[in-house]
């Protein structure tokens, strides 16, 4: 009998209260740097972002995200056999932030380890866990993304610190013989690194390099909706399906304009596009299942229907996650 795995329930965790875009203009007025809630909107679509407090970490978010997925999958932590977590911000350097979540959890046993491919994390680990469960080696998977990007950013740097905000989103997905996840693709350009990334380490007690995120934007933007249409339409042509067979697109939430342009390319009206940029800014790895469990729990997505779930990001990498729910 052949073997799929399925997502069997989602849950997301934010942290705190919105921060608006006119909250943030005025804190970020105090240190100099001018913006406005127009001038974010604009140019992101974003009006509003989660920022963790001091000493709220990847694991915490990760933790609470994880048990509203447990809750709604009707798992216990003692059944989880595998627990992927993508993050780019992991609470230190080792052990893994999954296998402190694992301790967190009480789900001590199977496998734990993180998964490192920033915004595109989400799809890497789903596509891993997917495997896993398709050669018997877990039953039960965790796969979290969760973030708390607001520790890497340079918050004198207009052009990138109104663009992210901290969260997490995961799902748990179990073996079925009804199939779940049909198809996915990942793929990375090294060569492109240098055009988003944080090339700072730590040596010999000291940050070494430069700590905070950098972008070059224009060249993100122009790459993204490139991979994110050709991703989408490799994963379908495995599958035998077509454009047309989509649901719902939930891709990686960094730009209203990407999202759009995106759209626009595959030929999929906007009304199929799950959106919530605009409400938690761009989470990275955390982005598409906090979108997905957006949309599962308003009652957009329901039992059957196919979504493309996308990531692109640093890396440069990018993948695509094709599902009947």
């Amino acid at each position: 009998m052949e073997i799929f795995s399925r997502i069997v329930g989602t849950g997301r965790a934010l942290p705190g209260n919105p921060v608006t875009n006119a909250e943030l203009a005025t804190r970020l007025a105090q240190s100099g740097v001018d913006t406005s809630d127009d001038w974010i909107r604009e140019r992101t679509g974003i009006s509003q972002r989660y920022i963790a407090a001091d000493g709220v970490h990847t694991s915490d978010l990760a933790f609470e995200a994880s048990g509203h997925a447990l809750q709604s999958a009707g798992v216990s932590a003692k059944d989880i056999d595998l627990i992927i977590l993508a993050t780019s911000t992991p609470d230190m350097i080792f052990p893994s932030t999954a296998c402190l979540l694992q301790k967190k959890l009480g789900a001590s046993g199977g496998a734990a380890f993180d998964v490192q491919a920033v915004c595109s994390g989400f799809a890497y680990a789903m596509a891993t866990a997917d495997l896993f469960i398709k050669a018997g080696k877990a039953k039960t998977a965790l796969v979290v993304g969760a973030e708390v990007f607001s520790g890497i950013l340079d918050w004198s740097d207009r052009a990138t610190c109104v663009l992210f905000g901290d969260g997490a989103g995961a799902v748990v997905l179990k073996a079925d013989s009804t199939p779940g996840i049909l198809g996915h693709r990942l793929h990375a350009r090294g060569e492109f690194e240098s055009i988003l990334r944080t090339p700072g380490t730590v040596s010999h007690g000291k940050a070494v390099g430069h700590p905070f995120l950098t972008m070059d934007g224009q060249s993100v933007f122009k790459l993204a909706v490139q991979v994110l249409d050709s991703v989408a339409r490799e994963v379908l042509a495995d599958v035998g399906h077509q454009v047309s067979d989509i649901d719902w697109l939930i891709p990686h939430q960094a730009n209203v304009r990407i999202l759009s342009a995106t759209a626009k390319r595959l030929g999929i009206e906007e009304s199929k596009v799950v959106v919530t940029v605009d409400q938690h800014a761009n989470t990275s790895a955390a982005s598409v299942p906090l979108a997905l469990d957006v949309a599962v729990r308003d009652g957009r997505i329901r039992s059957g229907q196919r979504l493309m779930l996308q990531g692109v990001g640093g890396g440069f990498t990018w993948g695509a996650v094709y599902l009947q729910f």
